[in-house]
C-alpha cells in the first residue's frame, strides 16, 4: 500500500475570525482530507490578527486561537481536530509544535501558500512543492510590468522575488491569457482554478425555497483596505467603485435587496436608495451563522472588486460559490467568467442596471428550477474533489 500523500495548506481562518473567511480556507484542508490526503492547516502570517468586536487589530492571538480550535471541532472532522497550527504576532504558537510542523513540512508532497497568507519561512520551503494560489488576480500580478522594466520600488520587488521562490502558480483568474484579459503577463506561468466547494457541508444546510426570505442578500466589504493596483498608468479599484454604478438598483428591483457591509460603507445614503442594511457582524461572526444567513436567501445579489471588472480576468466569488451550493441562485457582476461557467440559470451575470434587474425578475418566475440549476452548477465546477484533484495533478505533475 502507498503512504497518502502530505499536503500543507495556509489560511487567515484564525487571523481573520469570520465565517466566510473561515469557509473560504478551510475547506481546502477538508477537501483534502476526503481525498485521503495527510493534510496540515498552518497559519503563520507574521500579523495581528482581527478582533472583529473590538473592529481593530490585536498583537496577542489567544481568543484568536480558541475560536480557530472550536470551529474546527464544530466540523465534526475526527483528526481535523489536531491537525492545525497557528502563530500569533508575538510568536506565540497554538496547536501542533513547531517541531511537529516542521516534520511534516519536511516530508510533504505539497505546500499550498493560498492567497501569500503565509510568512514563507525556510522551513515551509523544505516541501516537495511550493504552490501558490491566487484568489486576488491583478492585485498580485500588478508588479509584474515595472518588475520586468527595473523601475520596481524595493516593497514591490520583494513581494515578486517571494513569488518566484514557489515551484507553480495557481490563480483564480480563469481567463488570464485570454486576447481581452487585461492581467499582466510574464514571470509567471498561471493555471487556472477556482474555490473547492466541500459540497456535502453546505446540502446539510439547504432551507427549502418555499421557506426562504423573499430578499437578495449579500456579505461584503464596501472598500478593501489596500490600494487599488496601478498597471501601466491605469488605476484600478476595489468594490465601491462598482457599487456606485448600481445605487439605484434597489429602487428598480421586484424583490428587496439586503446587503452586509463592512469598511464604512455610505450607510445614509444606501438607504435613501432603498438598500437594506444589516450588521456585517451579526451575519458572519461564525461560519455557522454566516452558512445560515445565506441558505435563507431568495438569492445574492453583489457587484465585484473594479480590478476583476476591468480585467475581464474570469474571477468568482468564493461566497458565491457557497450559495449555488445551498441550491441559492446568484445575480453576480460580470467579470468574464461566463466564459467557463454556464450562465442563464441558476447563475446570472450583469453589467449594467437593467440587466441585474432583468436577472432578478426571471429568478422570481421560476425560484425552484433556478434552485436547481444552482445546486448543479456547484456540483459541477465548485466540487472540492474535482477542483483539488485537478489542482494536485497540475502541480505535481
Amino acid at each position: 500500500m502507498t503512504n497518502p500523500l502530505r499536503i500543507a495548506v495556509t489560511g487567515l481562518a484564525a487571523t481573520y475570525p469570520l465565517g466566510g473567511v473561515f469557509w473560504d480556507y478551510i475547506q481546502y484542508p477538508l477537501g483534502l482530507r476526503r481525498l485521503g490526503v495527510d493534510v496540515l492547516y498552518i497559519e503563520d502570517t507574521g500579523k495581528w490578527c482581527y478582533d472583529p468586536v473590538a473592529a481593530t487589530f490585536v498583537e496577542d492571538g489567544t481568543r484568536n486561537a480558541a475560536y480557530l480550535a472550536e470551529q474546527m471541532a464544530m466540523l465534526g472532522e475526527g483528526d481535523m481536530v489536531d491537525r492545525w497550527f497557528f502563530r500569533d504576532a508575538t510568536e506565540k504558537t497554538y496547536g501542533l509544535r513547531w517541531d511537529q510542523v516542521v516534520g511534516f513540512c519536511s516530508t510533504a508532497d505539497l505546500f499550498l501558500n493560498i492567497s501569500a497568507s503565509c510568512w514563507m519561512r525556510d522551513e515551509y520551503y523544505r516541501a516537495h512543492r511550493v504552490a501558490f494560489i491566487d484568489s486576488d488576480p491583478m492585485y498580485t500580478q500588478a508588479s509584474v510590468p515595472d518588475y520586468l522594466s527595473g523601475s520596481i520600488d524595493d516593497a514591490a520587488r520583494a513581494r515578486v522575488d517571494m513569488l518566484k521562490e514557489h515551484d507553480v502558480f495557481f490563480t483564480f483568474a480563469e481567463n488570464i491569457g485570454m486576447r481581452d484579459c487585461r492581467i499582466p503577463l510574464g514571470l509567471f506561468d498561471w493555471i487556472p482554478t477556482r474555490q473547492p466547494i466541500v459540497l456535502d457541508y453546505f446540502r446539510e444546510a439547504t432551507v427549502p425555497v418555499a421557506d426562504r426570505r423573499r430578499v437578495l442578500t449579500t456579505v461584503a466589504s464596501w472598500e478593501p483596505t489596500e490600494d487599488g493596483p496601478k498597471i501601466e498608468g491605469v488605476a484600478y479599484r476595489g468594490k465601491s467603485a462598482e457599487f456606485e454604478r448600481f445605487i439605484s438598483l434597489a429602487s428598480q428591483s421586484v424583490l428587496p435587496l439586503e446587503i452586509a457591509l463592512s469598511g464604512r460603507p455610505p450607510s445614509d445614503r444606501l438607504r435613501a436608495h432603498n438598500w437594506k442594511l444589516v450588521d456585517p457582524l451579526a451575519v458572519s461572526q461564525d461560519p455557522w451563522i454566516y452558512r445560515d444567513y445565506l441558505a435563507h436567501s431568495f438569492a445574492e445579489w453583489s457587484v465585484a472588486k473594479n480590478a476583476y471588472v476591468a480585467s475581464c480576468s474570469g474571477w468568482f466569488s468564493c461566497r458565491t460559490a457557497c450559495y449555488l451550493a445551498l441550491g441559492v441562485p446568484a445575480v453576480v457582476q460580470d467579470t468574464g467568467f461566463g466564459k467557463v461557467i454556464p450562465t442563464g440559470d441558476g447563475l446570472f451575470a450583469f453589467k449594467t442596471v437593467e440587466e441585474a434587474a432583468d436577472a432578478i425578475e426571471k429568478l422570481l418566475c421560476d425560484p425552484y428550477k433556478h434552485a436547481r440549476s444552482a445546486r448543479e452548477l456547484a456540483s459541477e465546477f465548485f466540487d472540492s474533489g474535482r477542483v483539488l484533484t485537478q489542482l494536485i495533478n497540475k502541480a505535481l505533475g
